[in-house]
């Protein structure tokens, strides 16, 4: 038996399956010796729990709820409720023999069997018609032989003295000596035993009644959490299912797209390459023109006289400014940035496959679960709120149901528009989202009404079978049909706003592209300068040996 001790115990499942009997403790699986209570209200014999505490607490083996244990034992209070039902128990399965004629009694006729308060002794059927039916014995007390009073329970511990009144401030049975030693206010609290114990048959009559209520709802959450878990199961399933052939379906999409958009910057690339090339070549063969006539002026302004500067210098001016003038693309005709615009391509293609309706949840029918009940309804601690989930119905107005779909969830769009009314900026779409969420907070709330109501009358059908008024069910339809106008109706006057805002946001999107351009264009700019300050740089050191040979013939000239 010992070896079992501190065996994990299985599911309770496995419990109820094994439909074990109350007397028996679920450790040792043998009848309870010492049963000790713990917080949880699970039993076990003492020897089973011993040494399992730690730091004055001790984890049930059951549910693994601690409980607090005091002492040195290291062991909760013995149940003295289920110490008594072991020992009726125990006494029950005893061999009975009537006191007046020694007649045996098997198990099968215990319940014929009677017991006699007053004498102390155990009677057959026959002898309690035969002599307890005599005047003598009118005043004795006998009771059925599973009610028979024990001596415990006869005399009070204290002062030997019978029991004759019981106090319902204390809970406990009183003699003639504790009577009189209690104090006069709480004397007043004092009942006989027989208007005691109708007392506490009522009182426990309401308890057992509270705990099979809790026990039928017990059994209907453990039905619906089954039902639930078969539900999860076949929705993670489904939803598995379907993420694989939408990433498959996603993954043919962008796979196509990913070709047209690489032929597209191939393309792109070859002809911005073949332009700049042939304006490169354009360039590269105005440089040598531009330095020879460069050289050549140098050379003119240093061997020509007056005369021959007067001669042939208005026609070198000419000639220069006819250069000057010809039309050269210095500046590229576009920008080397290759623009595919890959992200909207691919949320482009994405975007049919992504604007899918939501699926409706499909709740399970086994053990009998109302229609509606989802696994979102269930609260912390298991309980179950049973919340009825109204089926998604289409909406009346087909603009609603045509339009464009949400592409944020409902928090993120609370947050962002926080955000948004939080930086103070007075924009007309501010004001609008300002109005919105006034208005939606509104209907929301009248919807939550609505479903409050329909919870309710969905509670009272299913748990308590209760009659439900006609009048009831057309007031909530007519309350929600016209919920449906005015959310239509405020739907029309958002989609209205629709163009005011493309409006605004074209504006702000081409306001932002320019001022990209600009940006751009200011870098190129000052790469371009830095391009055209190296060329200085290089022509000057390609030069400088024609202006050190040209400055020495001068010299040799001057003299002359």
């Amino acid at each position: 038996m010992a070896g079992g001790i501190f065996s994990p115990l299985g599911s309770c499942s496995e419990l109820e399956k094994a439909n074990c009997h109350p007397l028996v403790c679920l450790l040792c699986h043998e009848p309870y010796q010492h049963p000790c209570l713990l917080d949880c209200y699970h039993n076990f014999c003492a020897s089973c729990l011993r040494g399992r505490a730690s730091d004055g607490r001790l984890r049930c083996p059951l549910c693994g709820h601690p409980s607090v244990v005091r002492g040195g034992t290291g062991l909760p209070p013995v149940d003295r409720l289920l110490q008594f039902l072991v020992d009726s128990s125990a006494d029950s399965e005893e061999d009975v023999q009537c006191a007046n004629c020694d007649r045996c009694c098997t198990k099968a006729d215990l319940d014929t069997m009677y017991f006699c308060n007053t004498c102390g002794q155990p009677l057959c059927a026959p002898c309690r018609e035969e002599t307890h039916r005599a005047r003598m014995f009118a005043r004795h007390e006998i009771v059925s032989l599973s009610k028979r009073t024990k001596d415990i329970h006869k005399k009070c511990p204290l002062h030997e003295e019978p029991y004759i009144m019981f106090s319902t401030e204390k809970k406990s049975m009183l003699c003639i000596n504790c009577f009189r030693d209690m104090q006069g206010e709480s004397r007043a609290h004092c009942i006989d035993i027989e208007t005691a114990y109708m007392q506490g048959c009522q009182r426990l009559d309401q308890a057992v009644m509270a705990v099979k209520e809790l026990q039928t709802s017990t059994r209907e959450a453990i039905v619906l959490l089954k039902a639930m878990i078969e539900e999860v199961r076949n929705s993670a399933s489904e939803e598995e299912a379907a993420i694989n052939s939408l990433f498959s379906r996603m993954q043919e999409q962008l796979s196509e797209r990913k070709k047209t958009l690489l032929k597209a910057v191939q393309s792109q690339h070859e002809e911005k390459e073949k332009a700049f090339k042939e304006q490169l070549a354009h360039l590269a063969s105005l440089l040598p023109t531009l330095q020879v006539h460069l050289v050549t002026c140098s050379a003119f302004l240093s061997s020509a006289n007056k005369a021959e500067f007067l001669d042939l210098g208005y026609q070198l001016m000419e000639r220069l400014q006819r250069i000057v003038k010809l039309p050269h693309r210095l500046r590229p005709a576009q920008t080397s940035k290759i623009n595919s615009e890959y992200r909207a391509e691919f949320a482009r293609c994405l975007e049919p496959l992504l604007m899918l309706s939501p699926r409706r949840s499909i709740v399970g029918s086994a053990g009998g679960i109302g229609p509606g009940i989802t696994g979102t309804n269930m609260l912390p601690g298991g309980q179950c709120s049973k919340t009825l989930m109204v089926p998604s119905c289409p909406p009346s107005s087909d603009k609603m149901s045509t339009g464009p779909m949400v592409k944020k969830p409902t928090m993120h769009r609370y947050i962002s528009t926080k955000v948004l009314l939080a930086e103070g900026r007075e924009t007309p779409f501010a004001e609008h989202c300002r109005n919105y969420e006034n208005t939606y907070r509104m209907l929301q709330t009248e919807i939550q009404g609505l479903k409050d109501q329909v919870q309710e009358l969905h509670r009272d059908l299913t748990k308590h079978h209760s009659l439900i008024k006609s009048e009831i069910m057309s007031e909530i339809l007519q309350k929600s049909l016209q919920m449906d106008v005015q959310i239509a109706a405020h739907y029309s006057a958002v989609e209205m706003m629709r163009s005011v805002f493309e409006e605004v946001w074209e504006e702000t999107y081409q306001r932002v592209a320019n001022e990209q351009e600009i940006y751009e264009a200011q870098l190129h700019d000052l790469l371009q300068l830095r391009q055209e300050n190296s060329c200085l740089s290089t022509i000057t050191k390609q030069i400088a040996p024609y202006v050190r040979s040209i400055a020495k013939v001068k010299e040799r000239l001057e003299p002359r």
